[in-house]
């Protein structure tokens, strides 16, 4: 009998410890990412400018740029820039804005990316999207995945604790995004990707169900590594619908509609998740989500980021509108306003019990 395999687009080495930064220049040379040295380094000027201190010795081949946003302008001209360069790969050292615009700046000039994550603010550290703020809003553009990650847990105790439980929110909501599409593929006969949804779920899974808090490096390792897993999930389905649903329909929506007060990614999203799972009907998973995510000191009501009730129900109404095409319990449920009003009223009320 013949031995059928697939090839998983994933990276060549991760690499999720205290300290893995000492090594960097090492893990370059011996994974013959760069023997040369001559490296591509987009970096802040917070966190990456202070880093650069730290580095630089043990990269003196390397050129480092800063970048001076999230925008698709800035990851065009991060590009253009490195371009004039004869480098071996780029390094995005930063969070998540930093990383996706060196993502998008590595793919337009051919060069493989190395993802050095300085805070677990979503999944797009390792994902093949880049998340770029654009003039209509904010676009997601597909790019290659990292060849590289490496998340050095003493830099991601000293970012501030809002960004790591942001990335709470986001693992925690892959759940609900899973059971959009198992939900999808019921209901449309939309194609699911067993192995992508597998790993989604159980990242997600890891991470609700760890007993360990912000301060812990168990519970940082695992959270780390179920975001990394996130994004190779999608790279496996070629599609973010792994990690994509009714929760991030809301998250977008947050987004387009109020882009000024708009709060952490992972926060709507993990605010959107526990919504979508009430009004699934599974209350018990529901509850747990709400327990945990409020133990993390995550927003389980609109109010807790700055929303009224009825924003969010407006919010709630607009979200199907984010990703035509994409099937998740609110097209399913096709609610009106009045009925999401009602749905919301009852959330509300089992959340406050």
């Amino acid at each position: 009998m013949p031995v059928l395999t697939r090839l998983i687009p994933s990276p060549v080495v991760v690499d999720i410890r205290p300290g893995a930064l000492e090594n960097l220049a090492g893990l370059l040379h011996d994974q013959r990412i760069s023997s040369s040295g001559k490296l591509a380094v987009a970096i802040s000027g917070g966190s990456g400018a202070q880093l650069r201190e730290r580095l630089a010795p043990a990269l003196p081949g390397a050129s480092w740029y800063e970048v001076g946003g999230g925008t698709l302008d800035d990851a065009i001209r991060l590009g253009d820039r490195m371009k004039k360069g004869h480098y071996d790969a780029v390094v995005g050292l930063g969070g998540g804005k930093i990383i996706d615009c060196a993502k998008y700046a590595a793919a337009r000039i051919g060069l493989p990316l190395v993802a050095v994550a300085t805070n677990l603010s979503h999944d797009g550290l390792c994902s093949p999207v880049a998340t770029l703020d654009n003039d209509a809003g904010r676009g997601s553009y597909g790019v290659p995945n990292p060849i590289a990650v490496v998340i050095d847990l003493d830099v991601i105790r000293r970012a501030p604790v809002r960004y790591v439980r942001s990335g709470i929110g986001d693992a925690i909501s892959n759940i609900s995004a899973v059971a959009d599409w198992e939900l999808s593929h019921r209901e449309t006969g939309e194609d699911i990707d067993g192995l992508a949804a597998a790993m989604a779920r159980q990242a997600g899974e890891a991470v609700l169900r760890h007993p360990g808090g912000v301060g812990d490096d168990g519970f940082l390792q695992v959270l780390a590594e179920g975001l990394v897993l996130t994004g190779i999930s999608m790279s496996v389905a070629g599609d973010s619908r792994p990690a994509s649903g009714a929760c991030h329909e809301i998250n977008h929506a947050f987004d387009l509609l109020h882009p000024k007060r708009s709060a952490p990614h992972g926060e709507q999203c993990g605010l959107g998740a526990a919504f979508a799972m009430h009004l699934r009907g599974a209350h018990e998973e529901a509850a747990l989500m709400v327990e945990v995510l409020r133990r993390h000191g995550l927003p389980v009501l609109p109010g807790e980021i700055g929303f009224t009730d009825e924003e969010f129900v407006e919010v709630v109404d607009y979200a199907p509108r984010t990703r035509p095409g994409r099937y998740t319990i609110l097209e399913h449920l096709d609610l009106s306003t009045d009925q999401i009003r009602d749905a919301y009223a009852d959330y509300a009320q089992t959340v406050s019990r």
